[in-house]
């Protein structure tokens, strides 16, 4: 994809209409629809706006078909996927991960404890 099929494809996954970014880039209406039809290029500095609009880094918005990673988020995934997406990570992440956990669930179970024998007093 060129770079103002993907500038296109990114807008058109916000929502957004070309003179809403165009205004966000301080460009004109005409100028912007330029960068999306391809017949001219985005500057350093409009990827760089574009970038920060659409939360990518300027080589995510001009290499955006490749395999470029995209961040991951697994606080929404169901458990099993949660599991899958931990089982990715090299030895050492996994054990810091899971030190963090037991951490975690061995203060929850302090507290807890403490709140009930508190609550009994």
């Amino acid at each position: 994809m060129s770079i103002g099929k993907n500038i296109k494809h990114l807008r058109e996954q916000k929502g957004l209409l070309q003179k809403e970014v165009a205004a966000k880039l301080g460009v004109g209406y005409t100028n912007y629809n330029k960068i999306e039809t391809g017949i001219r290029e985005p500057s350093v500095k409009e990827l760089q706006k574009l970038s920060k609009l659409y939360r990518l880094t300027v080589d995510q918005v001009i290499n955006l078909d490749s395999d470029v990673p995209k961040e991951v988020n697994i606080k929404n995934e169901p458990a099993v996927e949660q599991l899958h997406l931990l089982e990715q990570l090299d030895e050492e992440d996994k054990t810091t991960v899971f030190k963090i956990i037991d951490t975690m669930l061995t203060k929850k179970k302090f507290k807890d404890f403490f709140q009930k024998n508190v609550a009994a007093l």
